[in-house]
């Protein structure tokens, strides 16, 4: 991975965070990647970031909710299922292009590989990679070293309207 310079504090612009060819011809829209402390609060912040971020470029609220609700799955997995990165760290990184919104987060490894389980109705937990699964146009896990990332796509159209914008948001 290969940052290009800062954004916003925390934010950085990146490249090759997620699958090769996942944008098709290369385009790069609004990205960003933010380090997180390995900690339940970052959920919260990473939640904010992402929505804002979004909201900013236009997506639509119902395209934003959704990728909100990946990256949470993917972050509390990450905190409660894997170590965290070397810098005692976790990374959450988004891409939006034209059509989609591209979700990842970063860890230290765990002893398992991410899977989407099966719980029974009883269970308490063992949901949030088959939420990932369902709302996700795919997701999948690579490995580089010892950091594992869990990626998700998404459809997000923009929140236009036969190349308007909604005339609700101009007005806020």
């Amino acid at each position: 991975m290969r940052f290009l310079g800062p954004r916003n504090g925390a934010f950085r612009s990146y490249r090759g965070v997620f699958p090769r060819g996942a944008l098709g011809d290369g385009e790069v829209g609004v990205s960003s990647v933010v380090l997180l402390p390995y900690a339940p609060s970052s959920v919260a912040v990473a939640r904010q970031r992402l929505s804002t971020d979004l909201r900013d470029c236009g997506v639509f609220s119902s395209a934003i909710d959704d990728a909100v609700l990946v990256v949470s799955e993917l972050l509390s997995n990450a905190l409660r299922h894997a170590h965290p990165l070397p810098s005692g760290m976790v990374k959450v990184a988004w891409l939006r292009n034209e059509d989609h919104i591209e979700v990842a987060v970063s860890d230290g490894g765990a002893a398992t590989e991410p899977r989407a389980g099966r719980p029974t109705l009883s269970s308490l937990g063992g949901r949030g990679l088959g939420i990932v699964e369902y709302v996700a146009e795919s997701w999948g896990v690579r490995h580089e070293g010892d950091t594992t990332t869990v990626w998700a796509i998404l459809p997000a159209p923009d929140g236009t309207l036969n190349g308007q914008v909604h005339a609700l948001r101009e007005a806020g």
